[in-house]
């Protein structure tokens, strides 16, 4: 069995309502890429993609630029962000939408719900700090100055399950896409990744059952989940089959050179290194169980949306990716896994994306394809 690479996908490059009331007018990830900085010395910023292609993913012409190079370049998938916050509110579903509708765009996918709520950076909510570099905020005690762009407690956009009926409004919003032939099933179940289960856990469970059983009643053998925490099986039960081993989450783990020297001048920005974080990446990887699916990190900086509040990696390059992604691959060929994520296809604003840009072209691409032909993946 071959190994399939699914790499995550930002549907955030179009225009929104949402996004130009919050951030400003014509809002996108693109606006935070472009003005972008260096901080350090030998930090890639501002980062550019090849020939200033700032595409817009309202344009289905885009999409099918996107999904044809991935396919050319051997990625099977693509794990795309899902923003659903409550029956009334969800945000940033044209891409998805845009190749529901198209079934001639030659792309597997699956959908990876960001369960959160968003929030400005001075909220002492938990969920999601969407924008930080253009949060003008800093009273932390004080409302929005636009009674209209968030709630007082400054949400943007809060998660609300809600109950049985609203489940039901959500899985009949997803099923066209369950149906989908091109959608990804493990053994015929549709899977869908969340991307937090540390809020709302047990509601999440009743909630996932209710979705089997509906499921079920629609002819599909049930739904897997798959959670994106690290418990490496801990706590997994019913529909939660899955979770996702993803390298950026041990970043917390990592001491290098950089850190007491950047702790003493900036207090704030946190550095590490790559091949460090690669090295205990596949060390985790290896000892992983049946139920993990690994994950390829391209690299990360995400000083682009946090300043110098953000974490950025120093020292990767495309020969490094393909080794390291090479032996992944291999590790996950040898654990039988049929599945391999890697982060990203195009998260720009975190430094992420697999897409060609003007410092390495399509070295990153390139990349990938020698590690999957070398490992007889592709």
């Amino acid at each position: 069995m071959k190994v399939k690479v699914i790499a995550n996908y930002l549907p955030q490059f179009h225009r929104i309502p949402e996004n130009d009331l919050w951030w400003g007018e014509g809002y996108t990830d693109w606006m935070a890429v472009k003005s972008a900085k260096p901080i350090l010395e030998g930090q890639y910023q501002p980062k550019i993609p090849l020939n200033n292609n700032y595409y817009d993913l309202s344009d289905i012409t885009n999409i099918r630029w996107q999904t044809e190079l991935a396919k050319k370049y051997g990625v099977y998938g693509f794990a795309i962000y899902h923003y659903w916050f409550n029956a009334q509110q969800k945000l940033l579903e044209k891409p998805a939408e845009i190749i529901l509708k198209n079934k001639d765009i030659d792309i597997h996918y699956m959908f990876i719900w960001d369960n959160v709520s968003w929030k400005r950076t001075w909220s002492r909510i938990k969920g999601n700090d969407w924008s930080p570099v253009y949060d003008k905020k800093t009273n932390q005690d004080s409302p929005c100055d636009e009674g209209s762009c968030c709630q007082g407690d400054g949400v943007l956009a809060r998660l609300d399950l809600g109950t049985e009926k609203d489940w039901k409004q959500h899985f009949d919003y997803l099923l066209p896409f369950f149906r989908d032939q091109r959608y990804i099933k493990i053994d015929g179940k549709p899977m869908i990744g969340f991307m937090s289960l540390v809020q709302n856990y047990e509601i999440l469970l009743k909630m996932t059952e209710y979705w089997d059983k509906l499921a079920k009643s629609c002819g599909y053998p049930g739904i897997v989940c798959m959670n994106h925490e690290n418990w490496r099986g801990k706590n997994l039960q019913k529909t939660f089959r899955y979770s996702l081993e993803q390298p950026y989450t041990l970043f917390a783990a990592i001491k290098n050179k950089f850190n007491k020297m950047l702790y003493t001048h900036l207090n704030k920005i946190r550095v590490y290194d790559y091949d460090e974080l690669w090295q205990k990446a596949l060390k985790s990887a290896s000892s992983s169980g049946s139920n993990v699916y690994l994950c390829g990190q391209v690299n990360y900086d995400d000083t682009a949306r946090r300043g110098e509040k953000g974490h950025l990696i120093l020292g990767a390059s495309p020969d490094k990716f393909k080794r390291y992604f090479k032996e992944l691959l291999e590790i996950s060929g040898q654990q039988g896994k049929e599945f391999l994520f890697c982060v990203a296809w195009n998260e720009w604003a975190e430094g992420m994306y697999l897409e060609p840009d003007t410092l390495y072209g399509y070295g990153y691409l390139d990349a990938l394809k020698a590690a999957l032909i070398e490992t007889n993946n592709y």
